[in-house]
């Protein structure tokens, strides 16, 4: 409960704007505010999306194109109708396909062959010759071009194309899918148009059906979606995909239908709710079904970048067709689709894809989609998954940007970005969910740079500072580690558990004496140095300071470590053996000897920034502290090179220790036990392990009063290891009681009256 409160107080401001970004967001989503240019990025991204999508040639469909090939063969587009006839025998007689559908209309009759002009001559100013009517009457089947087409599309699945316009009512429509009648009251939405351009009655009576060809690009031009159902007036008219796929599939009815429903929903919120997928009821298939948006309006999935070069689908020339030069085995069967690419003919479209995409090829994706049943939609629940994300990532990268360095921030923000730009490419190319994300991109954005803003305005660069003052105290590890996280160091008075040490150099003036200034300074330098690097770099003490030769450091901050007796006795042991090196070093030189004394004691301490006005330091004190100064200064009383108080021996199992006295030091009322660490138990060799045995024998005779089995064994520690001050000096302690007996009640306490 603290930590949150810290937390809050911490980040609560960051905390709330985060949220109120995260609101907004949402808000955005669900339609309670728009924004012309996030619409607008969405829109770049469906683009780039659509780009990304592979593609594979469809041999299904074939696109026989009137390009200009076909124009300097056959002649300036439109052509007569009795060439349009040829090009259907060709391609349902010759090459048996499955479907023509035309991307073109026929909205007035041919007059192209001059029958009309020789029928008025005859019945006017030609009227007297006899002969004349009688050979009319012989050539006009021939050259009743619209007579012949119809005759060409009579039997055969051939669907014309038309369009729709609000200026002009111009030809026959064909009869409807259905009307409003049929819906009973049910919202049908659609494109909505008062008028058409469709084909002449002739050519539509004789056709297996029509559909709607006319493009609806978006606000900039572009196209990227299909109706598939048209509204004029109060009937229901295909598209040209949709009725080039009925034709193909032989389908008997197209109906509109609602397939999301649930149980909840009443037979208002029914009727209300529109459609959302359109059924076909065919011969060849059975029912298929193809999901279809708002309006009635589908996305097209364009595939590649269109065109005969490239593409996804078969162009042959309409010229080879007419000719029989076209390879039978590629549009046997196929779905044909006769469109135009042929430049100045206006069948050129601008797409996500290509800003010259043909028209035709527009339907050719729709009927794609339709064949694979597949079909890139925006669902209804669309806004409640983009609403999810955005909510998701909100809170995440509220909470946990504020509490983190700014390199994990960038890992963290960037890592966010890259997987919701996935997750909206793996619905969209896996599920074919149609998704907005730059709603939820641009709040990562917002949140990071917020976030990275405030971080360095008022807390890093402050961290900063903090961390590099810590910097003349502790290793570079922990430096590194306190810059991760700045905010949760500070150099505020408190108390902690700590383990001071002091070190000193035994016997200085006498050294200082017997080198000169370049050679004094050289060795101390040589020496602290060396301490330091020990007490910093391998177990990461914080080096506190230097006074004169003696050096003071200590371990639990400003990092906290739970083990820090234990990197302090660590930390000793390699000290003494960085001094033995140095000495042999020194010795070599010709200087004088050097030996150390170390004192470290664990306890309850006050650590902070502490000093004046003029000049502050990140030290320790407390009673914890001064013990830990008395004993490096007793080391040198039992000759040894570290002492250790009992709190730091609890605190350090790990470590076999030797106890040296209990004391009562200058200042301090209650005795201490003390203690040499000798090391781990498996860097101690046998003998040493033996000697130590024999000498906690030894002390407990001295604590009992039983000098001659203490001064007997004594001796012979003393006696096998010389070099041990430690013996001598309870000799001549022995010596001491024998002539002055400390009784009965005596505790075993050697009293120090000095620091």
């Amino acid at each position: 409960m603290k930590r949150l409160r810290q937390a809050f107080s911490r980040y609560g401001a960051r905390w709330a704007l985060g949220l109120l970004l995260t609101l907004a967001a949402v808000l955005y989503i669900w339609g309670y505010w728009s924004s012309h240019s996030v619409e607008r990025q969405d829109t770049i991204i469906a683009d780039m999306r659509l780009r990304l999508e592979p593609y594979e040639l469809e041999p299904a469909i074939v696109i026989v194109d009137i390009d200009s090939k076909s124009l300097t063969e056959v002649g300036r587009f439109p052509w007569s109708r009795n060439v349009m006839a040829r090009l259907v025998d060709q391609l349902t007689r010759h090459y048996e396909v499955g479907v023509v559908g035309f991307d073109v209309s026929f909205p007035e009759p041919d007059t192209s062959s001059g029958y009309e002009v020789l029928e008025r001559l005859a019945t006017r100013e030609l009227k007297d010759v006899g002969a004349l009517q009688e050979q009319l009457g012989k050539l006009k089947p021939t050259l009743d071009y619209d007579g012949l087409f119809a005759q060409s599309l009579q039997g055969h699945p051939v669907v014309l194309g038309f369009n729709i316009s609000d200026k002009q009512v111009k030809g026959v429509l064909p009869a409807p899918l259905f009307t409003t009648e049929f819906l009973n009251g049910r919202e049908g939405t659609a494109v909505t148009s008062t008028g058409y351009e469709a084909n002449i009655a002739r050519l539509q009576q004789a056709a297996a059906g029509a559909g709607v060809f006319t493009a609806m690009p978006d606000p900039d031009g572009l196209v990227r979606s299909s109706p598939v159902l048209f509204r004029i007036g109060d009937a229901y008219h295909p598209s040209l995909s949709l009725a080039t796929m009925a034709a193909f599939l032989d389908a008997y009815a197209v109906k509109p239908v609602l397939e999301t429903t649930n149980d909840e929903m009443s037979q208002s919120e029914l009727d209300a709710s529109g459609f959302d997928t359109i059924q076909l009821f065919t011969r060849k298939a059975g029912r298929v079904a193809f999901p279809v948006g708002y309006g009635m309006v589908s996305t097209v999935q364009f595939r590649g970048p269109g065109g005969p070069e490239g593409g996804a689908f078969r162009y042959v020339s309409a010229a080879d067709v007419l000719a029989g030069r076209a390879p039978k085995e590629v549009l046997e069967g196929a779905i044909v689709l006769v469109g135009t690419t042929a430049p100045g003919l206006q069948d050129l479209r601008a797409t996500p894809v290509n800003a010259q995409y043909p028209g035709v090829e527009i339907h050719a994706n729709m009927i794609k989609s339709m064949l694979d049943g597949r079909f890139k939609t925006r669902p209804d629940y669309a806004a409640a998954i983009e609403a999810a994300l955005a909510v998701a990532v909100g809170l995440l990268l509220t909470f946990a940007l504020p509490a983190l360095a700014p390199a994990w921030s960038v890992l963290l923000a960037s890592t966010v970005f890259i997987a919701c730009g996935w997750l909206n490419y793996y619905a969209y190319s896996q599920h074919d969910l149609v998704l907005n994300v730059f709603i939820c991109l641009l709040l990562i954005g917002t949140l990071f740079v917020l976030n990275l803003a405030w971080g360095y305005f008022f807390e890093f660069r402050k961290g900063r500072a903090l961390v590099t003052r810590f910097g003349e105290y502790v290793a570079p590890e922990l430096v590194e580690k306190m810059a991760e996280d700045p905010a949760a160091y500070n150099m505020d008075g408190e108390s902690r558990e700590l383990t001071v040490m002091f070190v000193d150099v035994r016997g200085f003036t006498t050294i200082s004496e017997g080198l000169s200034p370049k050679e004094l300074r050289e060795y101390i330098n040589l020496y602290l140095t060396a301490m330091s690097e020990d007490i910093r770099s391998s177990h990461q003490g914080t080096l506190d300071k230097y006074i004169g030769d003696a050096v003071m450091a200590f371990w639990g901050a400003p990092v906290s470590f739970p083990d820090h007796a234990s990197r302090a006795v660590a930390t000793s042991l390699l000290m003494q053996a960085s001094a033995a090196r140095l000495n042999r070093d020194f010795l070599a030189r010709g200087w004088p000897e050097l030996k150390i004394g170390i004192g470290l004691n664990s306890g309850l301490m006050h650590v902070g920034d502490m000093g004046s006005k003029i000049r502050r330091a990140y030290t320790v004190m407390g009673d914890a502290v001064n013990l830990g100064s008395r004993l490096e200064g007793i080391t040198k009383v039992y000759g040894v090179g570290i002492a250790v108080g009992i709190a730091t021996r609890v605190a350090a199992p790990e470590f076999v220790y030797r106890e040296l006295d209990l004391v009562r030091v200058k200042g301090k009322n209650e005795p201490v036990a003390i203690f040499e660490p000798l090391g781990r138990p498996a860097e101690l060799s046998p003998p040493v392990l033996e000697e130590l045995a024999q000498w906690d024998a030894a002390l407990a005779l001295v604590r009992s009063q039983q000098w001659d089995a203490a001064q007997q064994a004594i001796e012979a520690l003393a006696a096998a290891h010389p070099e041990r001050g430690l013996y001598a000096l309870y000799l001549e302690r022995i010596a001491h009681y024998r002539a002055h007996p400390p009784g009965a009640n005596w505790d075993g306490v050697t009293t120090f009256d000095t620091k």
